[in-house]
Parts: C-alpha cells; structure tokens; sequence
C-alpha cells in the first residue's frame, strides 16, 4: 500500500513538472522560441491550424482530474480493481510526462531526431494504457474521469507523432523519392486514417475517434484559409473531407452499438 501511495504521488509530481515545463517553454520562452515557432520553422502540409492545439488545454485538465481522482478525492466505492488499475496507469503516465518534458527541451534546442524518439516513447505508452483500458468495464463517472483522459491524450498523439515524423524528414530536406509533397501529404493521410478506424474500432473508443475528427479538420482549416495554404492543393482537401466522413461513420457506428 505504500508503494502505491509513493507511485501516486510520483504521478502527481512528474503531470505538475510536465504543466510547468510546458507553460514555461512559451512564457520564457525555452531557448528563445515558443512551441509553435519551432512547428512554423518546418513548414510541411500536416500540420494543422494553430486552433488545433488548443486540444492541449483539455487533455491537460482532463489528466488533472485523474491525477486527483487517483488518490481516492471524488471517489464513492473505491474498488479493489481501481487500485490495481491505478498502479498499472502510474507507472506509464510518470513515464509519458517525464517523455514529454524531455520532448520540450529537444523540441526548443532543435533536435528534432530525438524529440521523434520521444514522441514515439509518449505513444508506446499510451498504447499500453489503452490496452489495459479497453479490458476494463467502468460506469459513466469511470469513463469520463479514468478512459477519456487518456483516450483523447492517445488520439493526440497518435496524429502528433506522424506530424512530428513528418517535421523530422523536412528538418534535413529529405526529397520524399522524387514524389511530390502532395503526394506524399495523401499518402500520410490514408496510413494515418487507417491506424486511427482500426484502433477505434478495436478499442471501441469514441474518444480517440473524436479527436481524429479534430486534428483532420484542423489540416482541413488550414488547407482551405486564406491565412493557410488557400485551397492550393485541392486533392488533399477532398481526401480530408473523405477521412472525416469515414470518421464520422465510424464514430457513428460505434455509438450506436454501445446505445444497443
């Protein structure tokens, strides 16, 4: 019992010193350059209207209130399986927030091959949770506190990383085979959108599959904005507006099957 009374207050530490790290890098800002100029330093067709980041503002919150919800605050009837549940998550999510403090510092000081490492450290992890999640049956209280944190954290980033993955081959002019970079930005979006309806549909999860449907339609607003790239490339919006639908549909269905 005590180890899991010390592992809940190093989760709690590492999400503070995660916040706190994230908020400094913009308001000092780390290395003289917030987190968006280093993304606008790598201009590629992925990356999505500045609006889309705003998603960071409720994974943060949501993951708050799981960081509390773990030590027994809002809890009614703690089960014996929340306490094995919260072990388990402890030790990925310390992981994830360490990760993703060590990921600002690369990301400010340009090292964007080891900032990929990163990303794929945070993701790996998050896969973990998700699995352990989608064994577990929780009421509607468990589900909006334990699974939609990091649900959400995990659709994230899952487009994060390919978009990171796509800033690490700009970073060093990489020239895509001799392909175009729109072909290359159909070819992200079709691998993206098929990882994305295969684990949301394997998981069950509308809320991974919501935040598909939000990080798609930011590329979409950027794309079709005067600000962005003007509707230059129609190709990739229509297959945008396809993958939304089919997110859409996918969302849908599940819902459906979860009301029945």
């Amino acid at each position: 019992m005590k180890n899991n009374s010390f592992l809940k207050i190093f989760v709690a530490i590492s999400y503070f010193l995660m916040i706190l790290v994230n908020a400094l890098a913009n308001i000092l800002p780390i290395n003289n350059n917030n987190t968006g100029e280093i993304s606008n330093a790598y201009p590629n067709l992925f990356a999505p209207a500045t609006l889309t980041f705003s998603i960071w503002g409720l994974i943060y919150f949501l993951l708050a209130i799981y960081t509390i919800y773990q030590f027994g605050i809002f809890q009614k009837n703690q089960a014996k399986i929340n306490e094995n549940l919260f072990k388990k998550i402890g030790v990925f999510f310390s992981i994830t927030s360490i990760a993703n403090i060590l990921w600002i510092f690369s990301w400010h000081y340009r090292l964007i091959g080891l900032s990929l490492i990163l990303m794929i450290v945070i993701l790996f992890y998050l896969i973990k949770i998700a699995d352990l999640l989608k064994k577990q049956k929780f009421s509607i209280r468990e589900t909006f506190i334990i699974k939609a944190p990091f649900s959400i954290y995990f659709g994230w980033i899952t487009v994060a990383t390919i978009a990171n993955a796509t800033t690490f081959l700009v970073s060093f002019n990489w020239n895509g085979f001799g392909l175009s970079n729109q072909t290359w930005m159909l070819i992200i979006l079709l691998i993206g959108a098929t990882i994305g309806i295969i684990r949301t549909i394997t998981d069950k999860n509308v809320f991974y599959g919501s935040v598909l449907i939000w990080a798609y339609f930011g590329i979409l607003i950027k794309h079709t904005s005067i600000d962005g790239f003007n509707s230059q490339y129609p190709m990739i919006i229509n297959l945008l507006n396809l993958c939304l639908f089919l997110f859409f549909i996918t969302n849908g269905f599940i819902l459906i099957k979860k009301i029945k």
